[in-house]
């Protein structure tokens, strides 16, 4: 386990941070205008917006400079863009398969990709402000610094705002993005493990040899990052658990790290198995988010680094932590458990879904009341019950109404391209054209078509006009004679 997988040796080279900025703002500028030519004013509105912020962090950072030198690349970074590359092909290679266009799927991945990432550094700069002491500091992601969260809903925004100026409807992408969103975990995780962050609790004496090494995190050599002078583990642990600070390692903790990508992966397998049978357009989606939610809940009793943030109200341990598995219980009753066909056999995985929060009651009690722990919801956990429960609600309306009209549910509602238009529009007229010969049983087909026969042509393009009309009404017109003298 180590920070930086290696270092690219580049010479020692004092950069001006205020050109580097203006530059880059200016370069946004040129794009903008570029884009506002081409008649994308969504494009070019996101490319200005995006020079008035570079310019603005120019004119923060007009005194300082950035010294470039051989440049550490992290591990966490690596696994970054791993999972954005395997999320690409993931998910493009789904949206082709349900008939979504390729090309405006994979420009909205870039914005959804985007998006999280800035979503999820936003969240967690939220929950650690005192760890932030210039805004440079706030903009360096190469060590870390992502809450999964904040990349869900900083990617669904993203997602909306993209798919609306197009006119597309946002379920049938998210069906397609969420295993990317499993992957993503599988992957990023495992960066959090090398990188040491996002560690679990202290394990217990009786715990296997195998699970102790896994969650022991070194005591880096001084000088390996600018900041700090060990794992988060090893720090955490001489702050607060006594540790010696000659100690080479951690204690051995539980590495939520490892469990988390085994979730991702675990999810992965579940939504591309629930494709096969899925009822309604959003359904995927939704699944991952309630599952996901459950999960992470759970992984949150395990974890115990300082990063997470925390949010009220604050109540004792035994009550607080139960009532979040109810409030999933009840989600699942009133939403994920009516795929389940069976009558009895549904009640009973009903009545499952209460026996962890009782088992959990049961394990946190305390011998005595003045003895209970009062603690505070993390910010994941809040997320995770909100979203969670939103999930369930929305699942148990789509489901009902994907019974009771289930080719509409699974219908894209994708805007017809105008090529598609006029391809419809050509073949209309080539069927038109084969229906006037077959009209015409005593004529052969390519010869000259009589006077008499010009009313009746005029005749069925006006109906084509006004509406289609059927094969037996179109060959109908045409035998009749011509009474109106109408063009």
């Amino acid at each position: 386990m180590h920070p930086i997988l290696f270092r690219v040796p580049l010479p020692v080279w004092t950069v001006p941070l205020l050109w580097v900025f203006l530059i880059a703002a200016g370069i946004a500028f040129a794009g903008a205008i570029g884009l506002f030519i081409a008649k994308n004013k969504p494009g070019a509105a996101a490319a200005g917006i995006a020079g008035i912020a570079l310019a603005a962090l120019a004119s923060q950072f007009k005194e300082q400079t950035y010294t470039l030198g051989p440049l550490p690349i992290y591990s966490y970074g690596v696994m970054l863009g791993l999972s954005l590359v395997v999320g690409w092909y993931l998910t493009l290679g789904l949206a082709e398969r349900d008939g979504l266009p390729k090309e405006t799927m994979a420009n909205c991945y870039v914005v959804t990709a985007l998006a999280a990432v800035l979503g999820s550094r936003v969240l967690y700069i939220l929950t650690n402000l005192d760890e932030f002491d210039s805004l440079g500091a706030m903009f360096d992601i190469r060590r870390g610094g992502l809450v999964a969260y904040g990349g869900f809903l900083g990617g669904f925004l993203g997602s909306y705002l993209f798919l609306r100026s197009h006119r597309i409807p946002l379920l049938p992408w998210a069906d397609v993005a969420v295993p990317s969103l499993a992957s993503g975990l599988m992957i990023t995780r495992i960066g959090c493990y090398l990188f040491g962050c996002d560690f679990g609790r202290p394990l217990g004496e009786n715990a296997p040899a195998w699970l102790k090494k896994l969650g022991t995190f070194p005591h880096w050599p001084e000088g390996t990052l600018d900041h700090g002078s060990g794992s988060p583990a090893w720090v955490q642990h001489v702050k607060e658990r006594g540790l010696d600070p000659t100690a080479e390692a951690s204690l051995a903790v539980h590495p939520t790290q490892i469990y988390e990508a085994l979730v991702g992966a675990g999810l992965l397998a579940l939504l591309l198995l629930a494709r096969r049978r899925q009822k309604f357009r959003g359904e995927i989606f939704l699944l991952f988010t309630f599952s996901y939610g459950v999960c992470r809940y759970l992984l949150e009793l395990l974890r115990d680094d300082a990063e997470r943030g925390s949010i009220p109200p604050s109540l004792a341990e035994h009550v607080l932590l139960p009532a979040g598995l109810v409030v999933f219980a009840v989600g699942y009753m009133i939403g994920f458990s009516h795929v389940v066909r069976d009558g009895v056999l549904r009640k009973v995985t009903q009545a499952l879904a209460f026996v962890p929060a009782i088992a959990l009651y049961l394990a946190l009690k305390p011998e005595t009341f003045g003895a209970s722990t009062t603690i505070q919801y993390s910010t994941s956990q809040a997320v995770a019950l909100a979203t969670g429960l939103a999930a369930s609600i929305a699942f148990a309306v789509y489901y009902k109404a994907a019974l009771d009209h289930p080719e509409q549910a699974m219908a894209l509602n994708l805007p017809e391209s105008p090529a598609a238009a006029d391809r419809a529009a050509d073949e209309d007229d080539n069927e038109d054209d084969e229906e006037d010969d077959d009209d015409r049983p005593g004529e052969k087909r390519g010869a000259p078509a009589k006077a008499s026969d010009k009313p009746a042509r005029a005749k069925r393009g006006g109906a084509k006009d006004e509406g289609r009309t059927t094969a037996r009404e179109r060959g109908a017109a045409a035998e009749a004679p011509d009474t109106t003298g109408e063009a």
